[in-house]
C-alpha cells in the first residue's frame, strides 16, 4: 500500500510515466531496505527469529462444525481442583485405563453409527481388534485388509480407543476388514518394539493376504509407526505392502520444521524454546535410540524411501506435524514414490478421527479412496 501511494503521488504531480516508474523503483528499494533492516534486528546469529504477536482469526473456509470445535478447544478451561501429587513418576497403566474408560462410550457410539462389529483376536502373537462391517466385506476386498495403528505418543492409547476413531469409519466406508494392533509402548518397552510387533502381525497376515493387498495406516504416533514399520519390513526382507498412510505425522521422529514452533501459538499454547533441547512426548519409548536412524526416521534415507509403496499423508495448518508431513512428501517424491499430501486449512492434530465435523469425514473418505485405488483386489 505504501508503494502504491508513492506511485500515485508521482503521477498526480504531473510526472511522466518514466518518472512515475522511477518513483516506484525508489519506493520499492526503500521498502526492501527498511524491511531488511527490521528483520535483521530480530534475527540472532543462529537464525532464530523473534516473531511479533499477531491476531489470528478462525479460517473463513472452515465448516461451521469445525469452527465450533476449534473455538471450544481455544476456550479457557477452569483450573482443575488441587489434589495431592503422588510421589514418583506418573502411573502409566492407570492413565491408560482412564483413557480407555473415557473412550468406551465414544467407541460404542461409532459402532452403532457406522454399523461395524469388533472382535478381539491374537494375530502373529499380537493382540488386535478386528473391525468388520455388519453388512459384510465387499467382494473386491476379500483379498485385501488394512492394518490400523493407534496414536498416543507411543505411551498411551490402545487399539480399542484411539485406534477406533479412524479405523471404524474407514472399515465402514471401504467395506473392508481392518486389524487394529496393540503394539508395545514405553516406558515398559523401547524402540524398535512397536516395529517388531507390526512386523509379526504383518507376517501372519501374509499367510492369508498378498502383500499388495495389505495396507497400513495410523494417526500421530501410529502414522510415524506406519513409516517406521515400512522401513523395518525392508530390514527384515519382508515384501512391500500395497500402500500406507502416514496421517497426522511424518516419517520423522523429530517432528522437525516450522510448524512445530508456530502451531502452538495458533492453539493458544506456548511454543517450545528453540534454544533448549527439544522435548518429545515419545521420549519414554524412544529411549536412547538415534532419532536420525533410517529405522527411526525413514525421511533421512533416500534409499529406504525409494522402497516405500504409494503413501498418503494428511495434516492441517494448525497441526504441529504439518512440516514433517510436507517434508516427508517432498522426500518421497524425490525418491520416485507416489505420495499424496492433503492439507486442511485450520485443522488440528488428529482431526481425521473427528467424524462429527465435515473435514474429518472428508479425510476419512480420502483414506478409503486411496487404499481402494492402490491395494490389489
Amino acid at each position: 500500500m505504501v508503494i502504491l501511494r508513492w506511485y500515485k503521488a508521482a503521477l498526480s504531480e504531473g510526472a511522466n510515466m518514466s518518472k512515475g516508474i522511477s518513483a516506484l523503483a525508489a519506493a520499492i528499494l526503500i521498502s526492501i531496505t527498511a524491511h531488511a533492516e527490521t528483520v535483521t534486528e530480530k534475527v540472532d546469529a543462529n537464525g532464530i527469529l523473534q516473531v511479533p504477536a499477531f491476531q489470528q482469526p478462525v479460517p473463513e473456509r472452515m465448516s461451521p462444525e469445525a469452527k465450533a470445535a476449534l473455538l471450544e478447544m481455544l476456550r479457557p478451561k477452569p483450573p482443575a481442583p488441587a489434589t495431592a501429587q503422588p510421589d514418583g513418576p506418573p502411573d502409566v497403566v492407570k492413565g491408560r485405563e482412564q483413557i480407555r474408560a473415557r473412550y468406551v462410550p465414544i467407541v460404542k457410539k461409532l459402532q452403532e453409527q457406522f454399523g461395524v462389529d469388533l472382535k478381539e483376536e491374537t494375530i502373529g502373537g499380537i493382540h488386535a481388534v478386528v473391525v468388520t462391517p455388519k453388512d459384510g466385506i465387499a467382494p473386491r476386498n476379500r483379498h485385501r485388509v488394512l492394518i490400523g495403528l493407534h496414536g498416543g505418543a507411543f505411551v498411551a492409547g490402545d487399539a480399542i480407543n484411539f485406534g477406533m476413531m479412524d479405523v471404524i469409519p474407514v472399515a465402514a466406508k471401504l467395506k473392508i476388514k481392518v486389524v487394529a494392533l496393540d503394539y508395545r509402548m514405553g516406558p515398559e518397552h523401547h524402540f524398535p518394539a512397536a516395529s517388531e510387533d507390526v512386523a509379526a502381525a504383518y507376517k501372519a497376515l501374509l499367510k492369508t493376504y498378498p502383500a499388495q493387498g495389505i495396507g497400513m495406516y495410523g494417526c500421530s504416533a501410529g502414522g510415524l509407526l506406519a513409516a517406521q514399520a515400512t522401513a523395518w519390513f525392508q530390514k527384515e526382507k519382508l515384501p512391500r505392502p500395497g500402500a500406507i498412510g502416514i496421517l497426522c505425522a511424518g516419517a520423522d521422529a523429530k517432528w522437525a520444521g516450522d510448524s512445530l514452533f508456530f502451531v502452538p501459538g495458533l492453539l493458544g499454547n506456548t511454543p517450545p524454546d528453540p534454544r533448549k533441547p527439544p522435548h518429545y512426548d515419545e521420549a519414554p519409548y524412544y529411549g536412547t535410540a538415534d532419532l536420525n536412524s533410517p529405522l527411526m526416521s525413514p525421511i533421512v534415507s533416500p534409499e529406504v524411501l525409494k522402497a516405500f509403496p504409494p503413501t498418503l499423508l494428511i495434516t492441517g495448518t494448525r497441526s504441529d506435524e504439518m512440516s514433517a508431513a510436507v517434508n516427508t512428501q517432498r522426500e518421497l517424491v524425490k525418491a520416485g514414490v507416489e505420495a499424496d499430501l492433503h492439507v486442511w486449512d485450520g485443522m488440528w492434530h488428529a482431526f481425521v478421527g473427528r467424524s462429527d465435523i465435515p473435514e474429518g469425514r472428508e479425510a476419512q473418505d480420502v483414506i478409503a479412496k486411496f487404499f481402494d485405488k492402490h491395494l490389489k483386489p
